[in-house]
């Protein structure tokens, strides 16, 4: 494929769910623009877009006044509205957060405040009674109980994201992996390794697993680096799933990135528990064997990674075990659903997610949108980054409109 024949006005990097949305943004705001998505695998939605537990989170995590907490609550609203639009199912089965003794309830006491915080929708603390009436089957002297928390398929939203993009004109184009970027004058000059040749007047860049790579790839110099950590899940057999109604989570240690092992019913009414979340070594490897020697390297070499594991070593031991032993991590599921025996598990998909990492070891907890110039990088965007992804898509027009 060659140069394109003039300058486009954007050009979005990554075929995730979060550069599909600023795509379509981008295209709802200035429709007259022409607008180029470029994505580096045969489809979009390849990765963290497409290997999560779709769910619409309601927003009771996250530190009131962040970018996380603004955008959550308006994203899943925004996004309920669109798949009624566009026919795509979502159901607010719920999500109930459950404290299994007395030394857990300081912690879900700390989540209710936040929660509260952040406007969740008929957020409710809950006692054993109330438990049982939401989840028979749950374990819990206490809990909360989240009857706004929903579930969807994020691969069908990308893919509505995408047709949208096309009927506004724009262009969607996978098998292209970006691999040089420079500023020319007023334009910005993309090289893929197809031979295509790109000049635009903006470039976004939602590159997910590659976001700190495809940032140097602009001269932005960073001491934030992406650490690829797989997550496994089981699967409840088709006799198990009535174990469970909707959600059933953990109390979180805030410390910790990772919510632990829990219950998920999903919209194709699948029961998945988990998941656990170990060092992948490789930042695409969704198999315990998948090793790519530059990116398990890159970590190694990272001081920030020796930071974080001197922290939290117990943890990823405990992580690894459970990862490696059924046994254990049907144990920790028991904790949450008693009844769960292990012939009701089975071993089901995996997901690798981008943690952003800072030099001191420190977990980049929010959002993260870096702009050189005329390059805009999302350097860092977890959960909920695809229920709020309509927000996020939004956000980072504004800040390319004013440039534009």
């Amino acid at each position: 494929m060659s140069e394109t024949s003039s300058p486009v006005n954007l050009t979005v990097i990554g075929g995730g769910i979060v550069g599909l949305a600023t795509a379509r943004e981008a295209l709802i705001r200035h429709p007259d623009w022409r607008v180029l998505v470029l994505e580096k695998e045969p489809q979009i939605a390849a990765h963290q877009s497409g290997h999560n537990s779709g769910v619409l989170h309601a927003g009771i995590y996250y530190t009131p006044g962040s970018f996380k907490a603004r955008a959550s609550g308006q994203g899943r609203r925004l996004l309920i509205d669109y798949c009624a639009q566009k026919g795509i199912a979502t159901r607010l089965c719920g999500k109930l957060i459950v404290a299994l003794d007395e030394s857990e309830l300081p912690r879900l006491d700390d989540l209710h405040q936040r929660g509260l915080a952040n406007d969740v929708p008929g957020l409710e603390r809950v006692g054993p009674e109330r438990i049982r009436e939401i989840e028979p089957n749950a374990a819990g002297i206490a809990g909360l109980w989240s009857p706004g928390t929903g579930i969807v398929d994020y691969v069908q939203v990308a893919h509505a994201y995408a047709d949208d993009i096309r009927a506004g004109g724009g262009e969607v184009l996978t098998g292209q992996r970006v691999e040089s970027i420079r500023e020319a004058g007023e334009e910005v000059i993309i090289t893929a390794n197809t031979g295509l040749e790109v000049a635009a007047r903006q470039v976004i860049a939602c590159a997910g697993l590659q976001g700190d790579r495809v940032a140097r790839l602009s001269g932005v110099e960073t001491s934030m680096h992406i650490v690829p950590f797989r997550g496994d899940y089981y699967a409840l057999t088709p006799e198990a799933r009535p174990l469970v109604n909707g959600l059933i989570y953990p109390v979180p240690d805030p410390r910790f990135p990772f919510l632990g092992v829990h219950f998920t019913r999903t919209i194709h009414d699948e029961v998945w528990a988990g998941p656990n979340a170990v060092l992948a070594f490789a930042r695409e490897g969704y198999r315990r064997t998948d090793l790519n020697l530059r990116d398990l390297s890159e970590v190694l070499r990272f001081p920030g990674f020796w930071r974080m594991a001197s922290k939290f070593w117990r943890t990823g031991l405990m992580e690894m075990w459970r990862d490696y032993v059924k046994s254990a991590y049907v144990r920790e599921m028991q904790k949450y659903v008693p009844d769960v025996k292990p012939s009701d598990v089975v071993t089901g998909h995996s997901g690798v997610r981008a943690q952003a990492l800072n030099a001191d070891g420190s977990f980049v907890d929010d959002f993260m949108i870096a702009q050189r110039g005329r390059v805009t990088h999302v350097q860092n965007a977890p959960s909920p980054g695809a229920t709020s992804s309509m927000v996020i898509g939004r956000m980072i027009m504004d800040r390319v409109s004013e440039l534009a």
